[in-house]
């Protein structure tokens, strides 16, 4: 073939793919779509049932066959957009027929539009969840034997921190057993959660989720992937962890940021003061989030951190600076910028 000819061809090759590329993003941003319905109040509604498990495409078609949306693609479109649509809960769900992508995906997540509902907060206890099935209206005979016969993941044999953060509706009739292990499995679909089952070649899935919990629950987004950094960092040097966090879960306390100094001498494995290295398990469910910033830390030599005010977290090296910051918390947290 001569050099002309390849050169045609090779000129055929790119315009078909651009066309075919321009086709496909044609139809998708041409996605029929309803218009934003300002008020749904006295508007038709239909239960739609999400089942366990059900992939973004596959909303999309439930929707769209109930007569919720326009189009699957439209809503699908939405959902590959926005984060939020990972969190949709399996179950029944009230909505509003013939409304935009957007607005189904927000009716999807609002909790008062799910009957039959079960949150598990991010840096849940299995405590507070048993309680929440308690409220759902399980007996305590029901919860505990539902927890105590669950099918874990290989390697692990308690419940703490495998109950994955989410929002969960359930039929009427479902048991305890079901509702507890459809959240076990949750964390095991989840793709960080997957990848952190499989361990790594320094830490067990036991260790790693360990070590996720403590990122949940000593931190907030933004900062999950310094605060497990922290963590990697103390243990590599043998350092002792010393996270507010294991106390306050050895307490069963919540809210009080302060931690006195009696509380630190507690008499438990879970005692970061006292205990070096890792404590023996989990203490929360952590997110999809601490997850991830668990297995793919920044990188950083932080050694330490403090809140010194609401929304002003600050990770340093160095123990002076740290010092300095910490007598700068006191003052703030003494004059009430805590509360």
């Amino acid at each position: 073939m001569s050099s002309l000819k390849r050169l045609v061809a090779a000129g055929l090759v790119i315009a078909l793919f651009t066309f075919s590329l321009f086709l496909v993003r044609s139809q998708s941003s041409s996605a029929p779509d309803f218009n934003e319905v300002q008020s749904v109040q006295d508007l038709p509604e239909v239960i739609v049932e999400i089942p366990n498990g059900a992939t973004g495409s596959q909303i999309a078609l439930i929707l769209f066959e109930s007569g919720v949306v326009k189009s699957s693609q439209a809503y699908f479109r939405v959902a590959v957009g926005d984060a939020r649509s990972q969190k949709v809960a399996p179950g029944s769900h009230r909505m509003t027929l013939k409304i935009s992508a957007r607005q189904a995906l927000d009716q999807l997540l609002d909790p008062d539009r799910i009957p039959n509902l079960i949150r598990v907060a991010e840096g849940a206890w299995k405590s507070e969840v048993e309680k929440a099935f308690i409220t759902f209206g399980f007996t305590k005979q029901e919860v505990s034997k539902a927890f105590s016969s669950l099918k874990l993941p290989q390697g692990f044999s308690k419940s703490e921190g495998l109950i994955f953060p989410a929002q969960y509706s359930f039929p009427q009739g479902t048991s305890a057993q079901v509702a507890a292990q459809s959240m076990i499995d949750r964390f095991s679909e989840d793709p960080y959660g997957r990848k952190l089952l499989q361990g790594n070649k320094d830490f067990s899935a036991q260790q790693l989720l360990t070590i996720a919990s403590i990122v949940q629950a000593e931190s907030t987004n933004e900062d999950f992937s310094k605060v497990a950094r922290v963590i990697y960092n103390r243990l590599k040097i043998g350092m002792p962890l010393q996270m507010d966090s294991t106390v306050h879960y050895i307490m069963q306390a919540r809210g009080d940021i302060f931690l006195s100094r009696k509380s630190t001498t507690l008499n438990s494995p879970y005692n970061t003061y006292k205990k070096f290295g890792l404590p023996p398990g989990p203490i929360s469910s952590p997110s999809s989030d601490a997850i991830k910033a668990t297995l793919e830390p920044i990188q950083g030599d932080w050694l330490y951190f403090i809140t010194v005010a609401p929304g002003d977290t600050r990770f340093t090296a160095s123990f002076d600076e740290f010092s300095s910051w910490k007598v700068e918390y006191t003052k703030n947290r003494k004059a009430g910028a805590f509360n």
